[in-house]
């Protein structure tokens, strides 16, 4: 029985040969006959595996689950995860009261009103970006000249990060994210973005600016409520997540569509803002992005799914099966851009639920209303058997992605 420690399977799962999109037929296999269930980390330990949506929903909102790093049995990606989540404590790793007392201090820069105000910015490096690819002999990497970009320059112009500075802190982040660093080179290349943003705040300090290291610099260390050390490890989340995630959303999801042509057409020949959006929520659900799962540990006894999870043991709540569930999206494993997709758990759930996730949908909804558009026979360059996907990373995504038009 895999439910039982001994016999517990090794996670994360390998995805099938040809189905880069879809998640592993082990987990899917599990979330239809045992959604509640042991699996094998790296270190050995065996945390539960949930991956129904309900129950992942459930997990996600309940008080007696702790994304705290530092207690004996979370459930840690891999060494480096662990090194870096236990020595350096982020609003991820945070429970009330403290994770509730910083989140309220970035609420306000990330509300719809303010992305809304953003997106003729997004839409201005968006057309940039295009108007550069179309200029360039093709075939060209979408990772590299658009992909990657987009987000970059907006989480850059957002936090006061200098643009220039994009090859030192994607080559950190990518150290970050990856399982097959070495966490001591993983922390200190952490170390160095921390150190680097800590200047940042200095600098901040002297001239602020209308980004939001000078906000917090003024509110926050001029105040003594913050130091530039914790302002640093701050602005480091932000910076990290802000363009990664969003990077292999652009990437997968172009992937998505130009495999699925009647999606795509409907996409790129309509003119509702609307659909526009509902297609985003449609692959935010389809794709999932976050390969390595929400990791949580049991605070107190609880029960899930009909199984007892006991105070101290730790739990993965997959939500790339959860939204893929029959049970809360009817043919899951379809594309349907048409359909409602917005209770989705690409983003989390409850009190954890991504602070950035209006600051994604308004970039995605201008990439995703704008590139196919512009260039409407735009398609792959290489096999799909070809590409290469990152399995050991965070977030799951493609190196590079060769197409032509």
């Amino acid at each position: 029985m895999t439910g039982e420690k001994g016999a517990a399977q090794s996670f994360p799962m390998t995805r099938a040969d040809g189905c880069p999109l879809d998640p592993a037929p082990e987990l899917t296999r599990r979330a239809e006959l045992e959604p509640v269930s042991r699996v094998r980390l790296w270190d050995g330990s065996t945390p539960w595996l949930i991956t129904r949506h309900a129950d992942v929903r459930a997990v996600l909102a309940d008080p007696r689950v702790s994304v705290d790093a530092t207690r004996p049995a979370f459930p840690h990606t891999n060494a480096v995860s662990k090194a870096r989540d236990t020595r350096m404590k982020t609003l991820m790793q945070m429970d009330a009261p403290e994770h509730t007392a910083q989140r309220r201090l970035l609420t306000p820069e990330f509300t719809i009103k303010k992305m809304a105000a953003l997106r003729p910015r997004i839409q201005r490096i968006v057309d940039d970006l295009i108007d550069a690819m179309l200029a360039s002999p093709g075939p060209v990497d979408l990772v590299e000249a658009f992909a990657l970009p987009v987000p970059s320059q907006v989480i850059c112009e957002l936090l006061g990060v200098p643009y220039a500075d994009r090859d030192f802190f994607q080559g950190v982040a990518r150290t970050l994210v990856m399982d097959e660093t070495d966490p001591g080179q993983a922390m200190a290349a952490s170390e160095r973005l921390n150190t680097y943003l800590e200047d940042l705040v200095a600098a901040k300090n002297a001239e602020p600016g209308e980004d939001l290291l000078s906000t917090l610099t003024v509110e926050q260390f001029r105040t003594g409520a913050m130091t530039p050390r914790e302002i640093a490890t701050l602005g480091q989340l932000l910076l990290v997540a802000g363009h990664d995630t969003t990077a292999s959303m652009i990437a997968l999801g172009t992937i998505a569509l130009l495999t699925h042509p009647d999606q795509l057409r409907e996409l790129r020949d309509g003119d509702d803002p609307a659909a526009v959006a509902g297609a985003v929520e449609e692959l935010l659900r389809y794709l999932s992005i976050t390969h390595t799962e929400a990791r949580r540990v049991a605070r107190e006894d609880l029960e899930i799914g009909g199984r007892l999870i006991r105070a101290g043991e730790g739990i993965i709540a997959v939500k790339s099966t959860a939204n893929r569930d029959r049970s809360a999206f009817p043919d899951p494993d379809g594309l349907d851009i048409g359909r409602e997709s917005r209770h989705h758990l690409a983003f989390g759930h409850g009190k954890h639920l991504c602070l950035g996730a209006p600051l994604a949908r308004a970039e995605l909804q201008v990439v995703y209303s704008t590139l196919y558009r512009r260039i409407p026979t735009l398609k792959l360059a290489a096999p799909l058997e070809e590409l290469a996907f990152d399995e050991n990373a965070i977030f799951y995504t493609v190196r590079e992605l060769p197409v032509t038009w």
